[in-house]
C-alpha cells in the first residue's frame, strides 16, 4: 500500500470585517469543521486568523469563499502586497467609521434633546423623531443588521446581533407607533416611542469602537514596528557600478553598501570596513557590537558611524528578522487554555443574553406594573445592549499580543501562548553548561605530549579527524591547528559516535579522539603523568580530549570555556524566585563540579548523553515538577521539546530554536528571570481583564432586566447601558496596553 503525502500549510492571514472578538470566535468555530482544516485559530485584536490545513484536500481559496458567507475577507497573496491591502482596507474602514460617527451624533443629539426636553411641545413631534433617525438606523447602523442577518442565515450571533435586535425593535415599535399610534390607545395603551434610544445607543456604540480600534491597532504595533525595520531602498555593487535598488530586489550574494544610519536589509557577512552596529531591535541589547571583516550583521539592525560593505547570505522571508516576525504572529495567533475557556463562554454568551432579555421582558409584561408593554420592552433593549461580550473577548487576545510584542522588543522571542501562560509557574529549571553557563566559545588552553616522536603527523590527524566534527570543542581545536598553520592529513573509516568521540584510521592504525568514557570504553592505556595532568586540568574547569591510537593516549588537549559573566548574578536571581536550578553536561565530573561551583548552582550532573536529559525531564515531571530547559545545542533539542517550557540560547542551533517555546535573544540567563516576569506580568492582566469582564455582566445584566426596581425604583436607562457597555471594552483594552510600560 502505498502512502499518500500530504503538504500541510501553516500561514497567518489577515482578516477584515471583523467587528467584535465574537466575531472571531464565529469565524472559526465556521472554519475549523472544514474537512482538510487542521487548525484555525482567529485573533481579533490583530485582525487575523492561522491556518493549517492540508492543501491536497482544501484549497485556500475554498477557505476564502466559506469566510465570505458569514461576512469575512481572508487577504491571501503576496504577503507584502496582503498586508498593504489589509492597511489600506482598515484604514478605510476607520475613515467610514468616523464618518458614520459623526453623522450619527449630528442626528442623535437633537433626538436626545427633544425626546429628553421637549417632550410635547413640537408640533408633529414623533414624525420629525422618525425623519431624524432614519439616517442613523440605515447609514450610521447599517452594518449591525447586514452582519446580524449574515448570521441568522448561518444559525449563529454576535455582538452586532444584540445591537441590531435591540435598536431595531426600538426603532420599529417607534415606527409603527409613529404611523399607526391609534392601534395602541384605542386598547388604552401609551403609544410611546424609543427613538432616542434607538440612534443614541447607535452613536454610543459606534463611539466605543472607533476608540476600540484606534486602541487595538496599539496591541498589534511590535509587529509594525518589527516589519518597520527593513529599509525600502538598498545601495549595491553590480558590474563594477553602485546602483540603488529596491529592497525586493536583494539577491543572494550581492554586495551591498552600508552607510552610517543605514538599516542592514539582510544577514550577512562584512566583506570590507569596519563599524559598530545597534542590535538592540534584534537582541534587546543597548550597546551597540563592533563589526569588522568575517563577523556577521543582522537585518533589521541598523549601522552606526563607520562604513561596511557586505555580501547577502540570507534575504528575504530567510532572514533572522524574518523568521522572528513569523514566531511573533504565531505566537499571537495560539491560544492558551485560559484562552480556549473564555472563548467557550462567549460562544454560548449571546443565546443566553438574548434567553434573559426575553425571559426579563415577560416577566415584566405579565407581573410587572402599568404601563406594563413599555417596562417589558424598554428592560428588553436595556439587557441586549449592556451584555457585550466583547469585553470577554477582548481579555485574553489584548494582553497576549502586548505580552509577546514587548517580549519581541525585549529579545525574548515566545513561539506560542502556551510557554506564556506556563512561564511564571515553573519550579524547576535546567540549564545545560556549554553556551548556556559559559560563553560557548571554547579555545584551547593546553597541549601535553605522553612523546614527541611524530608530533606533526599526528597534528594533521587530529586535524583532519576533528574538521569532520561538529562538536563545539572539535571547533575550538581545528581553530587552534589551522592557526597554528597545520595541515590536514587524508582519513578513512571516519566515524562519530554521539557524546563520546570520533574515530578514524591513517596508514591501517586506529586513532581515537574523545572523552575520558570513550578511551575507557576502548581501552586505550593512560600513562599516570598524563592522567595526573587531566584530573589538574579538569579541577581547573577545564575540558579534557583525549587523542589516542589504539595502544596508548599519545595527547590531552586542555580547553577553557569561560563562565558568561552574567551567569553567577542570573543563577542567584532565579533562586531567589524559588525556582531550583539543575546543570546538565556531557563534560567530566570535575570540569562540572568547578563550573557548577563558580556560578552557585549545587545540583548538577556530568558525563549526561543527550538521551539522558530528556529523561531527567521526564524524571522530574513525574514528581509534578513544572520543568523549564534551557539550551542552545542540538544535543538539548530532545529535552528542550521534553520539558514544560523549552528555552533556547540565541546563540545556539536552529534545531534547539525550533525545540524550544522561548528563544532568548541575547543568550543571557538574566533573560530568563525577565522572560518569567513578563510571563506574570501578562497572566496577571489577563486574569484582571476577565475578572472585570465577568464581574460586569454578573452585575450589569441583572441590574438591566430591573432586579433593583422592587427596591429601590431604579431602572437602567437603554442609553447608559449603551456607553456602560462601550466602556468596558475600553477599560480592557486600557488595562492591556498597561503592560508596555511595565519593568521587566
Amino acid at each position: 500500500m502505498i502512502e499518500e503525502k500530504h503538504t500541510i500549510i501553516e500561514k497567518s492571514f489577515k482578516v477584515s470585517g471583523m467587528t467584535c472578538a465574537a466575531c472571531a470566535i464565529s469565524l472559526e468555530t465556521w472554519l475549523k469543521p472544514t474537512q482538510g482544516v487542521i487548525d484555525a485559530s482567529v485573533n481579533y485584536p490583530n485582525q487575523s486568523v492561522f491556518l493549517k490545513f492540508d492543501s491536497d484536500v482544501v484549497e485556500l481559496d475554498t477557505l476564502e469563499a466559506k469566510a465570505k458567507e458569514i461576512g469575512y475577507s481572508i487577504i491571501t497573496g503576496n504577503k507584502k502586497e496582503a498586508e498593504k491591502q489589509f492597511a489600506e482596507s482598515e484604514e478605510k474602514r476607520l475613515h467610514t467609521l468616523r464618518k458614520k460617527l459623526i453623522f450619527a451624533a449630528i442626528f442623535s443629539i437633537p433626538v436626545f434633546i427633544i425626546s429628553m426636553f421637549l417632550k410635547g411641545v413640537i408640533q408633529y413631534e414623533n414624525w420629525l423623531l422618525m425623519a431624524l433617525s432614519l439616517p442613523v438606523i440605515f447609514w450610521s447602523g447599517s452594518e449591525f443588521f447586514t452582519i446580524a442577518w449574515k448570521k441568522l442565515k448561518h444559525f449563529s450571533a454576535n455582538m452586532d446581533t444584540l445591537v441590531a435586535l435591540s435598536t431595531g425593535v426600538a426603532f420599529l415599535y417607534s415606527f409603527f407607533n409613529t404611523i399607526y399610534p391609534d392601534f395602541f390607545s384605542s386598547r388604552g395603551i401609551e403609544p410611546h416611542v424609543y427613538y432616542e434610544s434607538a440612534v443614541v445607543i447607535i452613536a454610543l456604540i459606534l463611539f466605543g469602537r472607533y476608540l476600540e480600534e484606534k486602541a487595538k491597532s496599539k496591541t498589534s504595533s511590535a509587529i509594525k514596528q518589527l516589519m518597520g525595520l527593513n529599509p525600502t531602498k538598498v545601495t549595491v555593487i553590480r558590474n563594477g557600478e553602485e546602483e540603488i535598488i529596491d529592497f525586493a530586489a536583494i539577491a543572494k550574494g550581492d554586495m551591498i553598501i552600508l552607510k552610517p544610519g543605514d538599516k542592514v536589509p539582510v544577514d550577512g557577512k562584512v566583506k570590507k570596513g569596519e563599524s559598530f552596529i545597534d542590535e538592540s531591535m534584534i537582541s534587546g541589547e543597548p550597546i551597540p557590537v563592533s563589526k569588522k571583516k568575517g563577523d556577521t550583521v543582522l537585518a533589521g539592525t541598523v549601522n552606526q558611524k563607520g562604513s561596511l560593505r557586505i555580501i547577502a547570505r540570507k534575504v528575504g522571508g530567510e532572514t533572522l528578522l524574518s523568521q522572528i516576525i513569523r514566531l511573533v504572529e504565531q505566537a499571537q495567533a495560539s491560544k492558551p487554555a485560559i484562552q480556549k475557556l473564555a472563548d467557550k463562554v462567549a460562544s454560548i454568551f449571546v443565546p443566553v443574553v438574548i434567553s434573559i432579555a426575553l425571559i426579563s421582558a415577560a416577566i415584566w409584561y405579565f407581573v410587572g406594573p402599568e404601563p406594563s408593554l413599555t417596562y417589558a420592552f424598554s428592560i428588553l433593549v436595556t439587557v441586549l445592549i449592556i451584555a457585550c461580550p466583547c469585553a470577554l473577548g477582548l481579555a485574553t487576545p489584548t494582553a497576549l499580543m502586548v505580552g509577546i510584542g514587548k517580549g519581541a522588543q525585549q529579545g525574548i522571542l515566545i513561539k506560542d501562548a502556551q510557554a506564556l501562560e506556563t512561564a511564571y509557574k515553573i519550579d524547576t529549571l535546567i540549564l545545560d553548561k556549554t553556551g548556556t553557563i559559559t560563553e560557548g566559545k571554547p579555545t584551547v588552553s593546553d597541549w601535553v605530549w605522553n612523546r614527541e616522536d611524530d608530533i606533526n603527523t599526528w597534528l594533521e590527524i587530529i586535524l583532519s579527524m576533528e574538521s569532520k566534527s561538529e562538536h563545539p570543542l572539535a571547533e575550538a581545536i581545528v581553530f587552534y591547528l589551522r592557526k597554528k598553520g597545520v595541515k590536514a592529513r587524508e582519513v578513512e573509516n571516519f566515524n562519530s559516535v554521539t557524546g563520546m568521540g570520533v574515530l578514524a584510521t591513517n596508514n591501517s592504525i586506529s586513532y581515537t579522539i574523545g572523552n575520558d568514557r570513550f578511551i575507557k570504553q576502548r581501552q586505550i592505556a593512560i600513562s599516570d603523568s598524563l592522567y595526573n595532568t587531566a584530573e589538574e586540568m579538569k579541577s581547573a574547569a577545564k575540558t579534557v580530549v583525549y587523542f589516542g591510537n589504539d595502544e596508548e593516549v599519545l595527547s590531552i588537549i586542555g580547553i577553557s570555556d569561560k563562565t558568561k559573566e552574567s551567569s553567577k548574578d542570573a543563577v542567584k536571581k532565579i533562586q531567589e524566585m524559588g525556582i531550583a536550578i539543575h546543570m546538565l553536561t556531557g563534560d567530566n565530573e570535575k570540569t562540572a563540579a568547578a563550573i557548577a561551583k563558580q556560578v552557585g548552582i549545587t545540583n548538577f550532573q556530568a558525563n549526561v548523553m543527550p538521551k539522558d536529559k530528556g529523561d531527567f525531564v521526564k524524571e522530574l515531571q513525574s514528581k509534578g515538577k513544572i520543568v523549564a530547559m534551557a539550551g542552545d545545542g542540538i544535543n538539548d533539542s530532545h529535552a528542550l521539546a521534553q520539558s514544560d517550557v523549552g528555552i533556547a540560547m540565541g546563540s545556539g542551533t536552529d534545531i534547539a530554536m525550533e525545540s524550544a517555546s522561548i528563544t532568548l535573544m541575547q543568550s543571557d540567563l538574566k533573560q530568563i528571570t525577565k522572560a518569567i516576569r513578563l510571563s506574570k506580568a501578562t497572566m496577571q492582566t489577563i486574569r484582571q481583564n476577565l475578572f472585570w469582564a465577568f464581574i460586569y455582566n454578573i452585575f450589569a445584566i441583572p441590574i438591566a432586566a430591573g432586579i433593583l426596581y422592587p427596591f429601590n425604583g431604579f431602572l437602567l436607562n437603554p442609553m447608559i447601558a449603551g456607553a456602560a457597555m462601550s466602556m468596558s471594552s475600553i477599560s480592557v483594552l486600557a488595562n492591556s496596553l498597561r503592560l508596555r510600560r511595565r519593568e521587566l
